[in-house]
């Protein structure tokens, strides 16, 4: 992608994305996202009523009355982006391949984070980790971002969620809101998802596109895997190979599921070329009220 089309793109997901966080998401995102606990804020006179363990006795003897101290909720969370960057993302028959629709939910999310104060650190991983940017604020940092998610080219074409996993809990040692965007084609990460979910709050949106659910009969074609790069022929049109697609797709669908629900993991579903905002506004709701 040329410079001139980078930058158009990411002034237009800027301005779409900065848009719907401002609008819609902001509010939801600061109510289902909680600080991390109470800090001093400041002191103030005591009135009847208080609690008197809240009496600052420095204060209130230097002043020859009462004084209180004021907690409020520590705000500031620090958001780390895990986003899968693997060949599989590069699909999509509803307008948008997958990694597209990644990059405007990372910069919606992003956006919403700084809006509220918050620090945003992104991973892209394959099947290893391909870039770390550490968590900072500010826009031209949310814009560095979304330019790197654009252009940024893959060493890797595989996944291996489990990499990136054991990455994070060794670089991130504050606890986070951590976003694992992926298409979670993959297995053999319950371990380190068990252990991210309790060292971290995990969220996952499951980055999906309609077709992939199933084969189309379209008789004998030649395939690619996009992780591997392999190329077989196939018969479209034959039962046992829809069959077998099927239970494959299902397969990887219903592991993830189990282990999203066995470690009490928040998770959506989001395809390719519908609107993002219903699932997302549901997740944002669903952990409102839990919290």
């Amino acid at each position: 992608m040329e410079t001139k089309d980078i930058f158009n793109k990411v002034r237009y997901i800027e301005i779409k994305t900065r848009g719907l966080s401002n609008q819609i998401f902001s509010g939801k995102y600061h109510s289902a996202f909680k600080g991390t606990g109470i800090a001093f804020s400041d002191v103030r006179e005591y009135i009847y009523g208080d609690d008197i363990r809240s009496i600052d006795w420095k204060v209130t003897a230097r002043y020859n009355h009462p004084y209180i101290k004021v907690f409020e909720e520590e705000r500031e969370l620090t958001v780390i982006l895990l986003i899968d960057i693997s060949g599989s993302n590069n699909f999509g028959t509803q307008k948008q391949l997958k990694s597209e629709l990644i990059a405007e939910l990372a910069s919606v999310l992003a956006f919403s984070a700084i809006h509220n104060n918050d620090k945003v650190g992104v991973i892209f991983f394959s099947s290893e980790v391909e870039k770390y940017i550490s968590p900072k604020k500010g826009t031209s940092h949310i814009l560095r971002i979304i330019r790197e998610l654009l252009d940024f080219k893959a060493k890797n074409t595989e996944t291996r969620i489990a990499s990136a996993l054991e990455f994070l809990n060794n670089v991130v040692k504050k606890k986070s809101v951590v976003f694992l965007i992926s298409d979670f084609i993959d297995s053999d990460f319950d371990d380190v998802f068990s252990i991210t979910s309790r060292k971290h709050d995990l969220v996952a949106l499951r980055i999906q596109d309609i077709k992939e659910q199933y084969l189309p009969t379209v008789g004998l074609i030649q395939i690619a895997d996009p992780e591997t790069g392999k190329k077989k022929y196939i018969d479209t049109s034959n039962f046992n190979t829809q069959q077998n697609y099927k239970k494959w797709y299902a397969e990887k669908q219903n592991y993830f599921n189990r282990l999203c629900f066995k470690n009490g993991v928040d998770m959506t579903d989001i395809y390719t070329g519908v609107d993002y905002v219903k699932p997302l506004m549901q997740l944002f709701k669903k952990r409102e009220k839990r919290f």
